[in-house]
């Protein structure tokens, strides 16, 4: 029997820890499988990509300037085309996909479904409660990427999800990491950074508001590097507080391993995960971590606190005080960089990969 062809479907992409991973899984699938395309509105992106990969999407760059919604819709269409031409495929969804499976189901395809991130931060609302109840377990097959995901899949929505580790590539990382920035840290100071879009969700502001209440107790510096709507809020609040000469606000990197690595402490404030890239990464660069303890991943990397130091969502004072217990105690609280360190052979690249192939191959024949 001839073997399906592969379309894997993200039609808003941007500059995030789904994208890495949408990146390094389809530039892996591209040497294993005949036959295959992306579907995605963001054309700016396709060089990030191997030649092997037919990128389907507008003629136009237009598009590409529309909301992440609107391209949700484009994506879809270009999909249904897909479809009405070669039902003998298999769709590989991160992103719409509840509307991906729908429209799959509809149309008698087979759909795998990659979940990005904590039904926490989006099931509020009894619609979509109701979708991901009864609408998501329809897939051929769920992926989430931390086991405390998979738990919150299955107590909440009676989804059987599988669960793959993002695959970190140490190597790939350290030697990133050795490119000089033009960032000038002072290694008398305490270093702090974070890495993530300027969004509700990043809640950079909590960091902020944590940093302020000791700002005449240590010495230090934040670089918070990142870009997105909440940047105008940051930098009124940074103003307001005379904290101009203590925090820098720094333009998204697409190589922010040099930063980390200058780094003394990565600080994590979001409300919701998935599995979030940024903390493993910090972790190959031995790099002391803060983070809050939010649904789903940093307790799962942090092995409960033998990692690093857990805070609860928005809780800056607890922050705060975090950091001073690190900056007192940084000889002592380097074993726990040590043990994070070490805990990484889970997160292994071609381990990892092979699985997502796995499931791939097995529904593609």
């Amino acid at each position: 029997m001839k073997q399906k062809k592969l379309i894997i479907f993200m039609p808003s992409i941007e500059d995030g820890g789904a994208e890495k991973n949408l990146f390094i899984i389809s530039n892996y699938l591209k040497d294993k499988i005949k036959d295959i395309s992306l579907i995605t509105v963001s054309k700016k992106f396709k060089n990030r990509f191997s030649k092997k990969i037919k990128i389907i999407s507008p003629r136009s760059n237009f598009w590409d300037t529309l909301s992440r919604r609107k391209k949700f819709i484009i994506g879809l269409y270009l999909l249904t085309l897909q479809i009405m031409k070669n039902k003998n495929l298999l769709v590989f969804c991160f992103q719409a996909n509840i509307y991906c499976t729908i429209l799959c189901k509809l149309l008698g395809v087979k759909i795998i479904v990659r979940s990005n991130s904590a039904p926490d931060g989006w099931s509020q609302s009894i619609y979509k409660f109701f979708c991901y109840k009864y609408i998501l377990k329809l897939a051929d097959k769920v992926i989430v990427n931390s086991l405390d995901f998979k738990k919150k899949f299955k107590v909440k929505f009676n989804i059987n999800a599988v669960c793959i580790y993002n695959p970190l590539n140490k190597k790939e990382i350290i030697e990133k990491s050795k490119y000089k920035n033009q960032i000038k840290f002072d290694k008398k100071k305490l270093n702090l950074i974070n890495v993530g879009r300027y969004t509700d969700q990043k809640d950079q502001m909590t960091l902020l508001k944590a940093v302020n209440r000791i700002k005449d107790k240590i010495k230090f510096n934040l670089l918070i590097v990142g870009k997105g709507l909440e940047k105008e809020n940051l930098i009124n609040y940074i103003r307001r507080n005379n904290l101009i000469k203590k925090v820098q606000l720094k333009n998204f990197q697409n190589n922010p391993f040099n930063l980390i690595k200058s780094s003394d402490v990565f600080v994590l404030t979001s409300k919701y995960e998935g599995l979030p890239n940024v903390l493993l990464e910090s972790q190959v660069l031995k790099k002391f971590i803060i983070s809050t303890n939010c649904p789903t991943g940093p307790r799962e990397i942090l092995l409960n606190g033998k990692a690093g130091f857990l805070f609860n969502v928005g809780d800056y004072k607890k922050l705060s005080k975090l950091i001073l217990n690190y900056s007192k105690n940084k000889k002592i609280l380097s074993k726990k960089i040590l043990i994070g360190y070490k805990s990484l052979n889970r997160f292994d690249y071609k381990y990892n990969l092979e699985n997502y192939f796995k499931i791939v191959s097995s529904l593609i024949k």
